[in-house]
C-alpha cells in the first residue's frame, strides 16, 4: 500500500480526491493509504437529511461549508485539529464489511507514540472509555474505501455549536446522529509537534512507501468537486424525504408551518394556527412548493407577500423572519 499525504484542507476535493482514487483502483494497483485534513466544516452522511444535522445559523454565520460524503453513518465536524485517513484497495475474503483490518495498523501508530487505544463497537476507537476515532466504509465493484478520523487537536465549542439542532424540529425519515463522548488524543500525549509524528507513525504502520499521482487524475478530481461535492444538489439536495415543522405563538394568534421536502426541494406545504385571516392562505402554500428548501429561495418566493392579509395583526417583517428561518 502506498501513502499519499494530501495539502489541500478544502472538503469538496479532498472527498472529491478520494473518490478518483477509488474509481480509478484497478486488480493490478498497489492499495493507497490518504492522510488528510479539512478547513472547518462539516460532513454529513450519504443517507442523513442534511438540515438535520446541522446548525444552519452557525454555518451560515462562520461561512462553514457543508459537504456529503459518500458512506454511511453520522455526521462530524472538522477542522485542522482533525487528521483524516483513507484506505482504499481490492476488497479482501467475502467482500462484507471489516473494520479490524484498517483499525488494527491505526492503534499500532499510536501505540508508537505511547497512546493504547482499543477497537470500540463495530468502527470507532477509545481511549481509556472515550472516542477518538470514527470510521465509514464503502464496498463496491470489488474494493474497499475505509475512511475515518483522528481526533488530535479539534475544537471541541465549535464541533458541539456546529451540529446542535432541536431535534423536534425534523421529523426525518433519515439517519440520525448519535452524540458520543469524545476526547482529543493531545489530552493522553503532550507533543509540540504531535500532528506531524501521528502522520509519520501512520505512514511507517500503514503503508510501504508513497505514491505518485498522475496529473490528469488531480484534474478529475477537480472536475469531480465542481460538479458534484461543491454543489447543493449533492450536498442539500440529495438528503432522505423528511418534514420540516416550526410552530410559534404570536400576540395575535399562533402560526404552525409543516413542509414537505424531497431531494431539497419543498413538495407540500401546510399552515396551521388559530390566526385570523382576510384571505386564503392556500396562495401563500403553493408559493412555497417546489422551491428550494433554503433561505434565499424562500426569500425571493415571498418578497412581495402580503402578510397582513393572511395574518391579521402581525408584524411583517417578524412573520417573515418566521417563514425564511432555516
Amino acid at each position: 500500500m502506498r501513502a499519499l499525504v494530501v495539502d489541500t484542507m478544502e472538503p469538496a476535493y479532498n472527498l472529491a480526491l478520494e473518490e478518483t482514487l477509488f474509481d480509478a483502483l484497478d486488480r493490478q494497483d498497489d492499495g493507497l493509504f490518504l492522510l488528510w485534513r479539512n478547513a472547518p466544516s462539516i460532513i454529513v452522511g450519504r443517507h442523513q437529511c442534511t438540515g438535520e444535522e446541522i446548525n444552519a445559523d452557525f454555518v451560515r454565520r462562520r461561512g462553514i461549508p457543508v459537504v456529503r460524503r459518500n458512506t454511511g453513518g453520522g455526521a462530524v465536524y472538522h477542522d485542522p485539529g482533525n487528521l483524516n485517513f483513507s484506505f482504499i484497495e481490492r476488497a479482501h475474503g467475502d467482500g462484507r464489511v471489516d473494520f479490524a483490518r484498517y483499525l488494527t495498523p491505526i492503534c499500532a501508530a499510536l501505540r508508537m507514540l505511547g497512546v493504547e487505544a482499543r477497537i470500540s463497537g463495530r468502527n470507532d476507537l477509545e481511549v481509556m472509555g472515550r472516542k477518538i476515532s470514527g470510521s465509514a466504509q464503502r464496498l463496491q465493484n470489488g474494493k474497499v474505501l475505509h475512511h475515518g478520523t483522528l481526533l488530535v487537536n479539534l475544537n471541541f465549542a465549535d464541533m458541539v455549536e456546529a451540529l446542535h439542532v432541536d431535534p423536534e424540529k425534523y421529523l426525518s425519515k433519515g439517519v440520525a446522529s448519535v452524540r458520543a463522548r469524545v476526547a482529543n488524543i493531545a489530552e493522553f500525549i503532550s507533543r509540540d509537534d504531535l500532528m506531524d509524528e501521528l502522520r509519520a507513525a501512520l505512514v511507517r504502520t500503514c503503508a510501504d512507501g508513497r505514491a505518485d499521482i498522475p496529473p490528469e487524475l488531480l484534474q478529475q478530481a477537480e472536475a469531480l468537486a465542481e460538479s458534484k461535492y461543491r454543489s447543493w444538489e449533492w450536498n442539500y439536495g440529495a438528503s432522505p424525504a423528511f418534514t420540516f415543522r416550526r410552530k410559534e405563538r404570536f400576540p395575535w394568534g399562533s402560526v404552525d408551518l409543516r413542509l414537505d421536502v424531497r431531494k431539497g426541494v419543498v413538495t407540500g406545504a401546510r399552515i396551521h394556527g388559530d390566526f385570523f385571516s382576510a384571505a386564503d392562505v392556500t396562495e401563500l402554500e403553493q408559493r412555497l412548493i417546489g422551491l428550494r428548501h433554503e433561505p434565499a429561495a424562500m426569500a425571493e418566493a415571498l418578497r412581495d407577500a402580503p402578510w397582513t392579509t393572511w395574518f391579521s395583526g402581525c408584524d411583517p417583517e417578524r412573520m417573515r423572519d418566521f417563514f425564511l428561518q432555516p
